[in-house]
């Protein structure tokens, strides 16, 4: 049974996501379907994201497509915080606790839930991010601030993104200025 389920709207292009958090035997598990354009190819990307109890990733499964063009991809997180995709290890995101999928605000959550924020302080989070189009696993850095009890501060230097996010009282986005707002949480 989904503890918590919830649909957004794209506000840059035609688009929605729908996500479902699930707690499983070894933590929990976001699993989702966004469906979007880019430019003018129809995309369906399904996801499965996992972390551990504290709320650190352990993988990510991106299934679908972009256009004609099959997507089939395996996120891994090894000891000692490595990432590996497709059995390809990737050197760049080592060291990061989070995996985030581009192209959903979905994934936002476990950095939010893991780093517990009070009111005033601030993390660095860096992430092992799938960027979209091009299906890279790359180092986000990202700095979170919370600014009131649902509002974060969000700075993301490298994809030049600095906005305030506002959160549910559980840590799901609910307005991601310029690219997501929450239609329905249940």
């Amino acid at each position: 049974m989904a503890e918590q389920t919830m649909l957004w709207r794209r506000l840059d292009v035609p688009g929605h996501d729908a996500c479902a958090l699930r707690r499983i035997a070894s933590g929990w598990r976001l699993e989702g379907t966004a469906l979007f354009a880019l430019d003018v190819h129809p995309c369906h990307l399904t996801y499965e994201v996992e972390c551990d109890m504290d709320w650190s990733g352990r993988s990510a499964r991106v299934r679908g497509w972009i256009g004609r063009q099959s997507i089939d991809l395996l996120i891994v997180s090894r000891p000692g915080s490595r990432w590996e995709m497709d059995g390809v290890e990737h050197p760049i995101v080592a060291g990061c606790l989070d995996v985030d999928l581009s192209f959903t605000p979905a994934t936002n959550f476990f950095a939010l839930r893991r780093l517990a924020l009070n009111v005033g302080d601030h993390a660095q989070a860096p992430a092992a991010w799938l960027s979209f189009p091009e299906l890279q696993l790359e180092r986000l850095e990202q700095r979170y601030e919370r600014v009131t009890h649902d509002a974060y501060d969000y700075r993301a230097p490298s994809v030049d993104y600095a906005e305030t996010l506002r959160m549910s009282p559980t840590g799901f986005v609910t307005h991601y200025p310029g690219l997501w707002e929450l239609e329905i949480l249940e």
